[in-house]
């Protein structure tokens, strides 16, 4: 029998007391006018210091002196294909295997590239085993079987680069509580700067980083902030809800990370000169922190992480981190508040709220630092 807990002793644990009231208006449908004009909340990390507030453009000025940043430099991919059935429904699919798994295990015949993944099929009716979905003239999409969460294990067929015919027929996967398709501004914007094209297949953007301009990157290096960067292919799991009213009972999806030897040269370079480490998002505390608690120190690293932090879990590598609001209950929002502690944070959120913050991924920023 599975140890039981009363997660009342400790409402840390408790999912209910991850909730607060958010009014719909204040979910971001949109992303600011112009790029790093979004507002920033900068929160001690420590101690019973209040919240500040500024604009994203402030952010050189309210770093620790010396920090390091660390960034994710995925880059998002249309993942989501819209096409028809052989019986002419409509169908939908969501490619969730980074691009880089499919093209290890791609084979080649008859002009085509083939590899097996896994992703999520919409569709009206009830998709069969061994049936093809044609998406355009240059991707099909084989159902192979079923698995958890309602996830398809699928086989891809796909005509030159695999990037590019994702990006001349999908569609960018943006957040379910953005309630608009994909538009033309979203091509641009819900990447960030340093965005990769050889780290294409997220299915989320790493939204921390969005506010980030070519000025903003320039003013940090001018003021002597260094720049390190991982890659975590950002999964639909991040938009899982956390379900068990004891967290610790929460299973995390999986996510893919590559941790280069660079960066982890550059982390210790900063530690032995006592300069604190500042992850940009969630993303990133989670591929640095995953490392470590599954290779027991920091060191170069590609392969999966499900990490799960909240209260009490211990924070190994990060000092602080600049991350967007997050929604009730999610595993996003305990992350954070397994740095500031649960109750300073939901009062700075309650704060936020009633100061008109935009929330979510194309929301305003916090730094806990």
């Amino acid at each position: 029998m599975p140890q039981q807990h009363d997660c009342h002793h400790s409402p840390d644990f408790c999912l209910s007391s991850y909730d607060f009231d958010l009014p719909e208006a204040q979910i971001a449908q949109h992303p600011p006018s112009e790029r790093g004009t979004s507002r920033l909340m900068q929160m001690p990390r420590h101690g019973t210091g209040l919240p500040s507030h500024h604009s994203f453009q402030d952010l050189p000025a309210l770093l620790p002196e010396g920090a390091l940043l660390v960034a994710n430099n995925s880059r998002v991919l249309q993942a989501r294909l819209l096409g028809q059935r052989d019986t002419g429904g409509k169908v939908e699919f969501l490619l969730l295997t980074p691009l880089p798994l499919l093209l290890r295990s791609a084979q080649s015949g008859g002009g085509w590239q083939r590899a097996e993944g896994e992703g999520l099929v919409r569709c009206g009716g009830r998709i069969r085993d061994g049936e093809e979905l044609v998406f355009g003239g240059r991707i099909s999409v084989t159902v192979l079987g079923s698995g958890a969460f309602g996830l398809r294990r699928v086989r891809l067929a796909w005509q030159g680069e695999l990037a590019d015919a994702f990006t001349a027929t999908g569609h960018l996967p943006l957040p379910p509580y953005i309630r608009r398709p994909d538009g033309a501004e979203d091509a641009g914007r819900y990447q960030t700067i340093y965005a990769r094209s050889d780290k294409n297949g997220s299915v989320a953007a790493p939204t921390a980083g969005l506010h980030f301009t070519p000025q903003i990157r320039t003013a940090l290096t001018e003021a002597g902030f260094g720049w390190a960067e991982v890659t975590l292919y950002v999964g639909y799991g991040t938009f899982s809800p956390v379900r068990c009213e004891d967290i610790r009972q929460h299973h995390m999806h999986r996510e893919y990370i590559e941790v280069p030897g660079a960066t982890v040269a550059a982390i210790r370079q900063a530690r032995a000169e006592k300069r604190p480490i500042v992850a940009v998002g969630t993303t990133s505390a989670r591929s640095l922190e995953g490392v470590v608690e599954q290779c027991g120190e920091l060191q170069a690293f590609v392969g999966w992480t499900d990490i799960f932090l909240y209260p009490g879990r211990p924070i190994r590598v990060i000092d602080g981190l600049l991350t967007n609001f997050h929604l009730p209950g999610s595993s996003l929002l305990m992350l954070v508040s397994a740095l500031t502690g649960r109750e300073r944070l939901l009062a700075a959120y309650a704060e936020a709220v009633r100061e008109g913050y935009r929330f979510f991924s194309y929301g305003d920023a916090m730094l806990v630092s």
